[in-house]
């Protein structure tokens, strides 16, 4: 038997209970991908983060990816978050910035003053797209601004408020037939400048808690619509979750808080 250890965090949360709870398990070296895919299952949650330690003379300090109960996603916020803590705060990490490497190329994670982290990630693009019919049975309230983010294969649906968002109820099984990745929705905000909620039961996620890599593609839509930058947003799922971010041309950056909730060791064969 081997032993690995393990970690959770509450990603994008001041508090435990609170934002979207992340696995994180460094690793000496990569185990086979199968290992990875029933580990994360196991774990059952939205995502577990790998990490292992890059080689002196490469431009990144880790080789991180990610995996959903039923799948490995190409870039993921809140479990990047979640790591980062894990080696500032657990594994002794010097200085205030991580660099990773990932399928969707480096990533940053720098600490700031005020205690929460920021992720430097790229900035994604949306295109307008013709409504599929699924989708419009899937969730009714689907209005003619519904765009797809191609690098995630999510749709990107815009609602009329905040209140739009909050009261969706998607049928999943329609969304599972979808065969993408996810469904984003979002509207302006009314205590802060725009709300989402993420659905995502092609991967085994019927709805993410705090997705930190779909603010890759909010965050310039948003600025642009609403002509400001920085922005403030927040997530509407029962756990909630809030996140500060900043077009900056090709990349944003989307910051928030993380608290820690448990630490141990994982035992396979």
């Amino acid at each position: 038997m081997r032993t690995l250890p393990f970690y959770q965090v509450d990603a994008f949360a001041s508090e435990v209970f609170r934002g979207n709870p992340a696995a994180v398990m460094p690793l000496e070296n990569w185990l086979p991908d199968g290992v990875l895919q029933a580990l994360a299952a196991e774990n059952n949650l939205s995502e577990t983060a790998f990490l292992v330690p890059e080689g002196e003379d490469s431009a990144a300090d880790f080789h991180i990816r990610w995996f959903a109960p039923g799948a490995e996603v190409p870039l993921c916020g809140h479990a990047t978050l979640a790591s980062a803590w894990v080696l500032f705060n657990r594994l002794g990490w010097e200085g205030d910035r991580i660099r990773f490497r990932s399928l969707r190329g480096e990533l940053g994670v720098t600490r700031r003053s005020d205690g929460s982290l920021e992720l430097d990630f790229p900035a994604l693009s949306i295109e307008p797209v013709a409504i599929p019919e699924l989708l419009r049975k899937a969730l009714p309230e689907t209005r003619d601004l519904v765009f797809e983010v191609p690098h995630d294969t999510n749709y990107l649906v815009v609602l009329d408020s905040a209140e739009a968002v909050l009261q969706a109820s998607p049928d999943l099984g329609l969304l599972r037939a979808l065969d993408n990745q996810g469904v984003i929705i979002t509207a302006p905000g009314d205590d802060c400048d725009f709300v989402s909620r993420y659905f995502a039961p092609g991967i085994g996620i019927d709805e993410d808690p705090v997705t930190g890599s779909i603010h890759s593609a909010l965050t310039p839509y948003w600025s642009e619509r609403l002509d400001r930058n920085p922005l403030l947003a927040r997530q509407l799922s029962a756990r909630g979750g809030e996140l500060r971010c900043e077009h900056r041309g090709d990349r944003v950056g989307i910051a928030g808080k993380a608290a820690f909730y448990m630490a141990g060791e994982v035992e396979i064969p």
